[in-house]
């Protein structure tokens, strides 16, 4: 499942969301999205968990979690267009 994160602080770094999310399960993949002309953080981000249930569980415990002085938000990422998903 592929849940996407929102409102992270822009000192949050890669690292610390993925260690994050590993302690609801296995992360496949985790993405931080950077602005390409200032090379920091757009304060958002995407993590693939493989199964559904640690996924649902990372939801659960860290949507509304205060992480680098910032409330964030964890939802599953709805498929985007054209991606063959959905």
């Amino acid at each position: 499942m592929k849940l996407l994160i929102r409102n992270l602080a822009r000192t949050t770094t890669e690292p610390a969301l993925k260690t994050m999310f590993e302690a609801h399960g296995t992360v496949q993949s985790c993405v931080l999205v950077i602005d390409k002309q200032t090379g920091g953080s757009k304060g958002f981000g995407f993590i693939e968990m493989p199964k559904h249930g640690d996924a649902k569980a990372a939801i659960k415990g860290l949507n509304g979690k205060e992480v680098d002085g910032n409330k964030i938000r964890v939802k599953k990422a709805e498929p985007s267009p054209g991606d063959g998903k959905g």
